[in-house]
């Protein structure tokens, strides 16, 4: 560890100790995880056994075990997905000599629920919080209370979207926009160029959106759009873009006539599983029609509702190929069986470990910025290796 870092951790024990008897009230969330070195009889929350032993670092000196405290508010804790998070973060904390306390309510709705643990959190008093807000306005008193107690809040998954200027220090989020172009160079590898190359005339290739408003959805539908411009125009083919209005008129593409490829962005009217299984059976039933991207969970649960009747995804050559976005059960169980030629999944175990070197890092006085905890492509050959099965979720 670098002299800097120690010399900062000593000061701040220094004053931990001046403050003796001066603790805050510890977190009452009902669904945590707390990593500690040092575990008391009566603590109400589970401890994962971290060692207080850490290694020394290139300089030799030795980390510090249970100076820093983290506190993680995520957006639930039972899902998968957050389970994975955790997995991340305990891996790191243990690295690091740190402890974390993992909260999250039941469900993502649960929004009070949510706003009181992270009040919990900042009573505590951490060295740092991290945050996954389900509503950035519920979240604002709490925000500036944070501030004026000078702990540092560091966003991950969703992050805190509309927070005030300062008050996020930085992100560790998956970069939507990458995922998106990865989906496509994949699956452009994969079956798309030669499908493209070996067509007799112009060849349609759908995108389907969940909606033209959330950041998140926009930005993986582009990324996927742009990429595929890109490696087609790369292999001498002409390509038009349209459909909806706002993909059309953010992609790096344009309408053309007498296009070879044809990427045909397609939003429900309203977010409903019928309008999206609809929009896919159109697209299907299109001759032209090589294959279909969505975007998100609910357009890749769409998509094999809508080809119940029709059994037209497949990896065959008179078959339409299906990439999809997240891993569901829907989706997985149509990657293993061949309906889907892959999908991407986001990477939480990663992201729950920059979370917590971000807050480490924060509060220690290191700069910090956004991170981006990428993604994973898994397919039929990959879905049950250790890497990418840590990663999926339902």
């Amino acid at each position: 560890m670098k002299k800097k870092l120690l010399g900062v951790l000593l000061s701040a024990a220094m004053l931990g100790t001046m403050l003796v008897g001066c603790g805050s009230a510890p977190s009452t969330a009902d669904n945590s995880k707390t990593e500690d070195t040092e575990k008391t009889d009566d603590s109400q929350q589970a401890d994962n056994g971290a060692d207080a032993d850490a290694d020394a670092d290139a300089d030799g000196d030795a980390k510090p075990a249970g100076d820093l405290t983290i506190e993680i508010v995520s957006k639930g804790f039972q899902h998968q997905f957050w389970q994975s998070v955790l997995k991340g973060a305990e891996k790191r904390a243990k690295e690091l000599g740190v402890k974390i306390n993992f909260v999250g309510p039941n469900s993502e709705s649960d929004i009070a629920d949510q706003v009181q643990m992270l009040t919990n959190a900042i009573n505590a008093a951490p060295s740092a919080i991290a945050l996954a807000a389900l509503d950035t306005d519920a979240c604002l008193d709490a925000i500036s209370q944070a501030q004026s107690a000078n702990i540092p809040i560091v966003g991950f998954d969703s992050g805190v979207p509309g927070a005030p200027d300062g008050a996020i220090v930085a992100n560790a989020a998956t970069d939507n926009y990458n995922a998106g172009a990865m989906a496509a160079e994949e699956a452009y590898k994969a079956a798309l160029k030669d499908r493209i190359a070996n067509a007799s005339g112009p060849v349609r290739i759908g995108v389907m959106g969940q909606d033209a408003t959330s950041e998140s959805i926009i930005s993986r539908g582009l990324g996927f759009v742009d990429k595929m411009i890109e490696l087609a125009e790369g292999d001498n083919k002409t390509v038009s873009v349209e459909g909806n209005d706002k993909y059309v008129t953010d992609s790096t593409g344009e309408t053309k006539d007498g296009a070879d490829v044809i990427l045909e962005i397609v939003v429900p009217a309203s977010v409903t599983s019928e309008l999206s299984a609809v929009d896919c059976q159109t697209l299907l039933n299109k001759p032209d029609i090589i294959a279909i991207y969505g975007s998100n969970q609910h357009s890749g649960d769409a998509m094999v509702t809508g080809d119940e009747n029709l059994n037209k995804f497949g990896t065959g050559d008179d078959q339409v190929i299906g990439i999809a976005f997240d891993s569901g059960k829907v989706i997985k169980d149509a990657v293993k069986n061949g309906k889907f030629i892959g999908a991407i999944t986001q990477a939480p175990v990663a992201m729950g470990e920059a979370v917590v070197q971000l807050c480490v890092n924060a509060a220690t006085g290191e700069e910090v910025k956004d991170v981006d905890t990428g993604c994973q492509w898994y397919t039929a050959e990959n879905i049950d290796s250790e890497e990418i099965s840590q990663n999926l979720y339902d």
